[in-house]
């Protein structure tokens, strides 16, 4: 016996050795069903817009949203979350281009379900903050406050209108106190019973949204702070799981992702139905912005902060790498 007799036999190391041998022993392991791609589309333009703040993302046209929906499909990514850009003069108080059965998201919308069909579950951003002249989430009272319960009405509009065009899941965003039983109400009173809620349940009020400001052509005044959640709070996270739930809702999402793994990690063990996490466009932005300058390895790093969103409990994960990184899957 050598002078390491002693030495315990357990070594986590041999499990280690090849890369046929950590991938065997893998316990998280991402898939293209997994990721679902944020994506943008402009009324009025013809070419896509690139975004200055999100290299190699664009306000897309009908006809390269179309074209991105099928390579989604194509790589095998599991959803589409769309999101409309209305031109500047078509936004007003109440957000009415929001409601507009011809308005930008409700084409895009019909445009990619005719494309594609069901090979790609479609998702719809239901906010008004896109069609607001002052960007907020909802309507405004008499004091320059976001009025909670008016604003309500105006979404369960909205669902209708998404609805009607073919959405198969909408998500509410705007952190409107009862948003969740109010939309499932108006889908339910109009037919729309098999149309899905993926509630924004845990959305924090947060600085990584700066390039999805540019991204949407945000109007907004002032800040969110009085409906998004304060970066401090967990436990309220779990008051809003608990409340969306018992309003109907069918997935819930924890928003941003990175920042917020613990409150994911604690919403994921607490509920039986599907969670997912959106990695925003700040956290694109920096991934991007350091792998530009030589600072960090870009593909390791996107493959890295999914699979750590992945491990905190998300079985589904929004993000703009979607369709890159199911090719690459």
């Amino acid at each position: 016996m050598t002078k390491y007799g002693s030495f315990p036999g357990a070594r986590p190391r041999r499990l280690r050795t090849t890369p046929a041998m950590r991938r065997m022993v893998a316990e998280y392991r991402l898939h293209p069903a997994d990721l679902i791609l944020p994506a943008f589309v402009r009324e009025g333009i013809a070419e896509p817009a690139p975004i200055s703040a999100m290299p190699g993302v664009v306000q897309h046209t009908p006809d390269t949203l179309r074209k991105a929906a099928v390579e989604a499909v194509e790589a095998g990514v599991a959803g589409i979350m769309l999101f409309g850009v209305p031109l500047d003069e078509k936004k007003d108080a109440a957000g009415t281009a929001g409601t507009d059965p011809d308005g930008i998201l409700q084409v895009a919308i019909r445009d990619v379900r005719a494309e594609v069909g069901d090979d790609l579950v479609i998702m719809s951003d239901l906010c008004l903050d896109e069609y607001t002249d002052h960007g907020h989430c909802g309507v405004l009272d008499a004091a320059g406050r976001v009025d909670n319960d008016a604003t309500l009405e105006r979404y369960a509009e909205m669902a209708q209108v998404q609805a009607d065009a073919g959405v198969h899941v909408v998500g509410p965003s705007g952190m409107m106190d009862g948003q969740v039983g109010v939309i499932r109400d108006a889908l339910d009173q109009t037919g729309h019973e098999d149309v899905s809620i993926l509630a924004y349940t845990a959305k924090y009020s947060s600085a990584f949204y700066g390039p999805f400001r540019e991204a949407v052509g945000s109007s907004l005044k002032g800040d969110r702070k009085t409906y998004q959640q304060d970066p401090g709070n967990l436990r309220e996270s779990l008051r809003e799981l608990a409340l969306d739930l018992d309003e109907g809702a069918d997935m819930v999402m924890v928003k941003p992702a990175l920042p917020y793994l613990d409150v994911l990690a604690k919403i994921a063990d607490a509920v039986d139905v599907p969670v997912a996490a959106y990695q925003i466009s700040g956290e694109y932005a920096m991934v991007e912005a350091a792998a530009e300058k030589g600072w960090i390895d870009r593909d390791r790093a996107i493959l890295e902060t999914l699979t750590g969103i992945k491990r905190a409990g998300a079985n589904m994960i929004l993000t703009y790498w979607a369709t890159e990184v199911a090719r690459g899957l």
